[in-house]
């Protein structure tokens, strides 16, 4: 297992990764089944990586999948596009905790593709995905969209504990 860790860390490193909100899709989660959203261990030790799907369903809902989801601080969230593209993650400025907001803006900093400063870029390709560490967030309820499907109903929670 630490093999395997130690290997997916250099595969990311290699593909850009190292970024806190990056887009990624390296082979192994490809290999993965898209509904695995059982959190795992993270690989740098910090906390735990917490899997939403972003996806079309069949019966034509536009949802993430867990619509909720409580972490703790040093967590990763990892937003994966599964199906129903293209899909992104947008925070609404006036409904996450007031510190979150410049701390949020830094998370999407890196990101020249963003949509506006408390979202990220559209995720276009199957098996894309965010993954932000929310290391120092402040604790409380993050309310996100689907900019895209924001009219359709996508849109989830994120309950960081203190």
């Amino acid at each position: 297992m630490r093999k395997s860790m130690a290997a997916l860390a250099v595969f990311a490193i290699a593909c850009g990764g190292g970024e806190q909100a990056a887009e990624r899709s390296p082979a192994s989660d490809a290999q993965q089944p898209a509904a695995a959203a059982a959190a795992q261990p993270a690989a740098a030790g910090t906390g735990t990586v917490h899997s939403v799907e972003m996806l079309l369903t069949d019966a034509g809902a536009y949802v993430y999948r867990p619509a909720a989801l409580t972490i703790k601080p040093g967590d990763t969230v990892r937003w994966l596009n599964v199906s129903g593209f293209p899909h992104n993650v947008a925070f609404w400025p006036d409904s996450v905790p007031q510190a979150a907001r410049s701390y949020l803006q830094g998370k999407f900093a890196g990101d020249a593709q963003k949509l506006a400063a408390l979202s990220g870029r559209l995720l276009t390709q199957p098996q894309q995905m965010y993954e932000m560490m929310f290391d120092g967030a402040p604790a409380g309820t993050y309310k996100y969209y689907c900019t895209p499907h924001l009219a359709l109903g996508m849109k989830a929670t994120l309950t960081i504990q203190p």
